[in-house]
């Protein structure tokens, strides 16, 4: 089986080199910018293939650009615009259209603006990774606006990447703090998951606020505190709000560089959190997790001080993260309807809203009168379906 996997690796370019890349970068983004602000001025259908015939030769000479980079920048522009288009689809309510005080007066159409510069690279055509004349080291060769170079890279923590059998695909480098990163996409095999079985570890995942993550394998289970995420991110907002009420240039600055730290951090809480829960298991165990899909259609039913935090919470990130780390191990993540798995009592299944006192964060089962920690029992409960489903899986082969 095979899986693909992001390699973010460092590039030291020498004096003489970082300004000629970074100005390939600017070059490059605002071909960009440019190509996409023509798509809309002049309503060109989104299209490679009548994007080319539109504004290849004039990008070629209005910015200088090689051949293969410029195709580069018409693929960057036509799936900006298809991203556009199926996050329009996915997600209606974040475009609704305002209403129009003039009438006759149409919606602009969104463009995508390019700020940022960086760098798309076709491997083996932009960018490939060769020996030195000495063979004692390996150079990233990459394509520039005057012509080929070759830099030096680091792979601290990222050797997988040139493992027997990767393969690269089409790259992106970002200029970020000073310092020059390429992101490459590469595809790895991993062992294929494990055959389910009457024998297969099950552990039931709650994700939650005041607790992380809390696991439950049959025996016993696991508590991750979300207390200190939920004071540092607390402490990030608040400052964000002071940041705003100054409205001044440095102030909008800062306050995007505090939400990258706070990005930064969180994605390596998920991290870190994800790997112990793989590695904490055998391979081959069952993951159930929650469907949590549709959370932020929730926020009506959330108290609007605590509405931030509910629907910014990074549930989503780390059940990715979980997926494709569980794919490493041979291990396997299922989604279940989340209805009713902090009501519902695990020994004798009586389900009453009142069972779960919220306050004091106890389950007391009104039937049978099982007693223990409310988000305990949202783990038992999906450790539970994880056991129906292998059942199912048995009948159905």
């Amino acid at each position: 089986m095979q899986q693909t996997l992001t390699a973010k690796i460092l590039i030291c370019p020498d004096e003489q080199y970082h300004q000629l890349l970074l100005d390939t970068m600017k070059t490059y983004a605002d071909a960009c910018s440019y190509a996409a602000e023509r798509i809309v001025s002049e309503k060109i259908p989104v299209n490679q293939y009548l994007i080319h015939k539109a504004f290849y030769c004039d990008m070629r000479s209005r910015f200088g650009l090689p051949s293969q980079m410029t195709q580069s920048v018409i693929r960057t522009v036509n799936g900006a615009f298809l991203a556009i288009r199926t996050s329009q689809k996915e997600h209606p309510e974040k475009f609704k259209k305002k209403k129009q005080t003039t009438e006759g007066k149409e919606d602009k159409p969104i463009v995508p603006v390019f700020r940022s510069p960086q760098l798309s690279l076709v491997w083996n055509r932009d960018y490939s990774l060769v020996w030195n004349k000495g063979k004692t080291e390996r150079l990233f060769s990459v394509n520039t606006l005057n012509g080929r170079i070759k830099v030096r890279f680091f792979t601290r923590a990222m050797e997988w990447a040139f493992a027997e059998g990767a393969r690269f695909g089409t790259a992106k480098l970002v200029y970020q703090h000073g310092k020059f990163f390429l992101h490459i996409p590469v595809k790895v095999e991993v062992p294929d998951s494990v055959p389910l079985s009457d024998d297969t570890a099950v552990v039931g995942i709650d994700r939650g606020i005041r607790f992380l993550t809390v696991s439950y394998d049959g025996k016993k289970a696991s508590f991750v505190s979300g207390s200190e995420v939920k004071k540092k991110r607390a402490h990030y907002k608040q400052l964000r709000q002071e940041l705003q009420k100054r409205k001044t240039r440095s102030a909008r600055r800062r306050i995007k560089t505090i939400g990258q730290r706070e990005n930064r951090w969180m994605n390596d809480v998920d991290h870190c959190l994800t790997k112990a829960l793989v590695c904490g298991y055998p391979e081959g165990t069952l993951f159930v997790l929650e469907d949590l899909s549709g959370i932020r259609s929730a926020t009506e039913r959330v108290r609007v001080r605590d509405r931030y935090v509910s629907v910014s919470w990074s549930f989503y990130d780390m059940e990715q993260k979980l997926m494709y780390k569980a794919q490493k191990y041979g291990s396997t993540v299922i989604r279940v309807d989340p209805a009713y798995t902090s009501q519902r009592c695990p020994v004798c299944g009586h389900t009453e809203r009142s069972n779960r006192d919220k306050k004091n964060h106890v389950f007391v089962c009104r039937e049978c009168g099982y007693s223990t920690n409310d988000d305990r029992i949202g783990a038992m409960n999906l450790h539970r379906m994880g056991k129906e489903y292998l059942m199912e899986n048995k009948v159905s082969q």
